[in-house]
C-alpha cells in the first residue's frame, strides 16, 4: 500500500467507542507506543493518515444505506465512489478531490456526523483510490442521483432522505457584529436561494438580534447551514452562525417585522406592530435577476433595500432623516435625542415639532445609521413613554431662519465634538449593541472608586444591581434593573465631566454581569 505505515487512533485499547479493526480493508491497525523503558503503555500512539480523497467511515448503523453514507460527503464536493462493508459497518467514500476530503475531515472533526442518530468516525484511508466494480449498477444510479444534486437537479427521494436523516427543518441563526439591520426581509431573501422560507421568528437574546426559520424540506435547511454559516451579510460585518433548531415546526401567531409566516398570509399583524411592508412583495417578483446575477448575500442585501426595508449606503431616494414619535413632550430636548440616537450613528440636527411636541426629526449622517437607529430603538422606553421611530419623507432637517427664535426646538449637531462614528474604521463600530441593562463605561479616572460609580447612576434614578471594573479600572460593566433605566442613565450621563476635564463615556453592552 504504498508503504505508507498503517494508521493508529489514540485510544485506550479496548475502547468500544473508537474500535480498531485490523482487516486488510479498514487500512488501520493499532500500534503500541513503544516507551523508552521497553514497556507496552496503555496508550496508543496517534498516526495521522496523509490525506487522500478517499474517506475510511466507521461504526455505521446495521441499517446505513449507500445513500445515507454518501450525503454526508455531498455538501463538500463530488463524490466519485463508495464501497461498503456491511459486516464490518464500515464504508470507504471516494471524493473528486483531495481538496474536498479535507474540507469534509476538517469539518466533521468539530460537527460529529451521526447517520440515524448513530455518530460515525471519519478519518482518511491509506488508499488513494477505490478500485470497484464499474459495473456495479446500484453504486453507479446512486452516484448519478447525488451528481444530478450537485448539478442543480432536483433529489431523488432516497437521496432526500438521506440528507434529511440527521437534521431539522428549522435553523436557528444568530448575527453577530450587527453594524446595520438584519431584518426578516433580508433574512428571507438569502435563505430562499436553498428552498422555499415557510416561517420566520426573530428575536432578541443575551442582547444578539436571533432567528428561527422554517425551511419546507430538511434538506433545505441542511444546505443552506452549509453554504451560509459563517459568512457576512454585508462587507465585514453582520455575520451568520446557523445551527440546527430542536424544534421541527415553528408556531407563528403574527405576520409583522417581527414574525411571518408566509403559507397563512392572513394573519393578524398584532397590537402596535407594522404591518407587511408591500413594496416586498411587489420587489420579490423581480428579484430573479438581482439574485441570479450576485452572490446571495449582497443580493439579499440589494433585494431588501430595493423593497426599501434596508437602506444601503448611496441609495438612490433613500433618507438619513428620522421621525420619532410618542415621546414625552414635557421632559423630551433636543440634546437627549443626540445622546441616545448618537449611540447608533452621527446626529446631524434634531428638531422638536413646533405643533407637535411629542415628535421630532432626527438627521443621521447617513441612511445606514438612520435605518441602524430605527431598528434598535423603535419601541423602547424613554421619559416613561414606548417611542415610535420610522424613516421620514424628508432629506435634512431644516434649521430656523435667521432671527427666528424657534424656542431651542431645533439644535444643528453638525460639529459636535461627541459624535462616535467620525473616525473611519473607528471601533466604535464594532461595539454597536440593541439596548440593554447592563452599560458599558470607559474613560473612568484611575481615582474614581465604585462607590462613586453606583452613586452617580443612582442619583440619574436608576437601581444598580451589579457592578464590575475591568482589569484596568478605565472601563467597568454597571446593570440597572431595567432597559428604561438604563436608557435615561445614558442621556443622563454620557459625556459627565468626572473631573480633571475626563468625561464618562457610556454605551449598552451585550454583556451581562
Amino acid at each position: 500500500m504504498d508503504g505508507i505505515s498503517d494508521v493508529a487512533v489514540g485510544v485506550k485499547r479496548g475502547s468500544d467507542e473508537l474500535s480498531m479493526y485490523n482487516s486488510p480493508n479498514s487500512g488501520v491497525s493499532s500500534i503500541s507506543d513503544g516507551a523508552s523503558n521497553g514497556s507496552d503503555s496503555k496508550k496508543l500512539r496517534v498516526e495521522e493518515a496523509p490525506p487522500s480523497r478517499v474517506l475510511h467511515i466507521r461504526k455505521l448503523p446495521n441499517e446505513a444505506s449507500e445513500t445515507e453514507v454518501i450525503a454526508l460527503g455531498l455538501p463538500f464536493g463530488k463524490v466519485t465512489n463508495i464501497l461498503t462493508l456491511k459486516g464490518k459497518n464500515q464504508a470507504f467514500l471516494e471524493m473528486g478531490t483531495e481538496e474536498a476530503a479535507i474540507t469534509m475531515v476538517n469539518y466533521y472533526t468539530t460537527v460529529n456526523p451521526h447517520i440515524r442518530n448513530v455518530p460515525v468516525f471519519i478519518q482518511y484511508s491509506n488508499h488513494k483510490e477505490l478500485k470497484t466494480d464499474a459495473g456495479n449498477q446500484r453504486t453507479q444510479a446512486v452516484l448519478q442521483a447525488v451528481s444530478a444534486v450537485q448539478s442543480g437537479g432536483s433529489p431523488s427521494s432516497d437521496v432526500q432522505e438521506a440528507l434529511a436523516a440527521a437534521s431539522s427543518p428549522v435553523l436557528r441563526i444568530i448575527i453577530d457584529n450587527m453594524f446595520y439591520p438584519v431584518t426578516l426581509d433580508v433574512l428571507q431573501q438569502i435563505f430562499s436561494k436553498f428552498g422555499t422560507v415557510m416561517k420566520i421568528i426573530t428575536f432578541t437574546k443575551n442582547n444578539q438580534f436571533q432567528a428561527l426559520l422554517q425551511f419546507s424540506d430538511p434538506v433545505n435547511a441542511q444546505q443552506a447551514k452549509l453554504a451560509l454559516d459563517g459568512q457576512n451579510i454585508y462587507n465585514s460585518c453582520c455575520t451568520l452562525r446557523i445551527d440546527f433548531s430542536k424544534l421541527v415546526n415553528l408556531n407563528v401567531k403574527y405576520n409583522n417585522d417581527k414574525s411571518r409566516d408566509y403559507t397563512r398570509p392572513e394573519l393578524p399583524a398584532g397590537d402596535g406592530q407594522p404591518s407587511l411592508d408591500s413594496a416586498v412583495a411587489a420587489f420579490s417578483k423581480d428579484s430573479n435577476s438581482l439574485l441570479g446575477a450576485l452572490n446571495p448575500l449582497s443580493a439579499a442585501a440589494a433585494a431588501a433595500a430595493a423593497a426599501g426595508r434596508v437602506a444601503l449606503a448611496g441609495q438612490a431616494g433613500s433618507s438619513g432623516v428620522l421621525l420619532v414619535s410618542n415621546l414625552n413632550e414635557e421632559m423630551v430636548a433636543p440634546q437627549s435625542l443626540f445622546t441616545l440616537f448618537g449611540v447608533y450613528g452621527d446626529v446631524q440636527r434634531v428638531k422638536i415639532l413646533y405643533n407637535k411636541k411629542d415628535s421630532a426629526l432626527i438627521q443621521m449622517s447617513d441612511a445606514n445609521q438612520a435605518q441602524l437607529a430605527m431598528s434598535h430603538l423603535n419601541g423602547q422606553k424613554m421619559y416613561g413613554k414606548i417611542i415610535r421611530v420610522t424613516l421620514s419623507k424628508h432629506q435634512t432637517v431644516a434649521l430656523p431662519r435667521d432671527g427666528l427664535d424657534d424656542q431651542g426646538l431645533t439644535k444643528d449637531f453638525a460639529n459636535s465634538p461627541l459624535h462616535r462614528f467620525k473616525k473611519p474604521g473607528s471601533k466604535n463600530f464594532q461595539n454597536i449593541f440593541p439596548p440593554s441593562s447592563t452599560l458599558h463605561l470607559s474613560n473612568v479616572p484611575q481615582d474614581v472608586a465604585e462607590e462613586d460609580l453606583r452613586l452617580l447612576f443612582s442619583n440619574a434614578g436608576g437601581t444598580v444591581k451589579a457592578f464590575k471594573f475591568f482589569q484596568d479600572r478605565k472601563m467597568a460593566l454597571i446593570q440597572t434593573s431595567t432597559v428604561e433605566e438604563a436608557i435615561q442613565a445614558l442621556i443622563d450621563l454620557h459625556n459627565y465631566n468626572m473631573g480633571g476635564n475626563q468625561h464618562l463615556r457610556v454605551s449598552f453592552s451585550k454583556s451581562t454581569i
